[in-house]
């Protein structure tokens, strides 16, 4: 009795046609392409979530640096990779921490325009009570204006003065913040404020950004974006961090593997960390009057997974274990992650 066979457009093998994946690579039999297979297939090949991250989460947590340990010695089918978990776990981190950022951003834009707000208060006092003539330089009147300020009429034309001498600064830019909104509610052109606020014509880029972004703050009174746009550059940050840690990883263990091992170990510890952050911000998020020291406390537990870690995937001796892991977390937490916070900040000014 012949069978009927058909060829696999993977790998030119032929098998039985009732086969539905192909014995030899595992293609699916007549897997036609359609929008279908090819974002079905890529979406789960990035974000599949099987069996297999509920047999990785618990080792993750309790094991430090034995998932990283079995895929470097080959058992990888058993486990969850290490990038999906860390964009798994890092999803869910940024999904719950979206609802803390989100009033975090609204709190911040109201305090500012509360700020400005009292600010413009006391300027207009100020401003009619210099309009007062003075009646009786003998007796010193004092003169009540709107908001129960009281002004002694002699002291008005030094506060007047101060209030328009006064000026601060932003990126080492000086400015009157009185002239420059009295430019903007005229109607000003943006070259002009420029001008005022010392803007050569010359400048570089980088320099006519921060003047663009001076103005743009003057215009809105609002600097929620601003933290926002720094919130939304957490997730690259850490991305970027993830090869910098398997660096420095790889100064102190240049001897044990390959770049791509430390690496690999990265992974899953990054992992670990936004899985230790997720469940802080979601106890938050249940918990209004969340206790402060089981917040200290999980922030020193990262430091003792980090060193039991490290002793199992590196198998060395204890001392020398608490040496490095202690030296990895200074460099890291002293020099790499202040710099990285810093470019954040300048960053998020810039673009936001």
């Amino acid at each position: 009795m012949s069978r009927s066979l058909k060829e696999c457009n993977n790998c030119i093998q032929q098998f039985e046609s009732h086969f539905p994946h192909c014995p030899y690579c595992g293609q699916k039999s007549g897997d036609n392409l359609t929008l279908n297979v090819l974002f079905n297939n890529t979406i789960s090949n990035y974000f599949s979530v099987d069996a297999r991250f509920f047999k990785s989460f618990i080792p993750l947590m309790v094991k430090p640096g034995y998932l990283p340990k079995q895929f470097i010695i080959g058992r990888r089918m058993m486990y969850l990779h290490p990038a999906q978990m860390y964009l798994f776990i890092s999803i869910i981190f940024f999904f719950l921490f979206s609802f803390i950022s989100r009033d975090q951003v609204e709190g911040f834009d109201i305090e500012i325009k509360k700020d400005i707000e009292q600010s413009n208060n006391f300027r207009d006092s100020i401003r009619k009570a210099s309009q007062v003539k003075l009646m009786n330089d003998v007796y010193e009147p004092k003169i009540e204006v709107e908001n129960s300020l009281v002004i002694n009429p002699k002291s008005i034309d030094s506060i007047t003065k101060k209030e328009k001498n006064k000026s601060n600064s932003i990126f080492n830019i000086p400015f009157n913040e009185m002239e420059i909104d009295s430019m903007v509610a005229a109607g000003a052109s943006d070259e002009d404020i420029y001008k005022k606020l010392g803007m050569e014509a010359d400048a570089g880029y980088f320099t006519k950004r921060v003047y663009k972004q001076i103005l743009k703050f003057f215009k809105t009174k609002s600097a929620g974006s601003i933290l926002q746009t720094f919130y939304d550059s957490i997730p690259l940050a850490m991305f970027i961090l993830l090869p910098i840690f398997a660096l420095i990883l790889k100064l102190f263990y240049f001897r044990k593997g390959r770049f791509v091992h430390h690496l690999v170990f990265t992974f899953y510890f990054f992992a670990f960390l936004f899985c230790v952050f997720s469940w802080l911000v979601l106890a938050n998020l249940i918990w209004k009057d969340f206790p402060g020291w089981i917040m200290t406390f999980a922030m020193f537990s990262i430091f003792f997974y980090l060193l039991f870690a490290i002793r199992r995937f590196y198998t060395e001796r204890w001392l020398r274990s608490i040496i490095k892991s202690s030296a990895i977390s200074f460099l890291f937490l002293s020099i790499v992650l202040p710099f990285t916070f810093l470019v954040m900040v300048v960053m998020a000014f810039l673009f936001y």
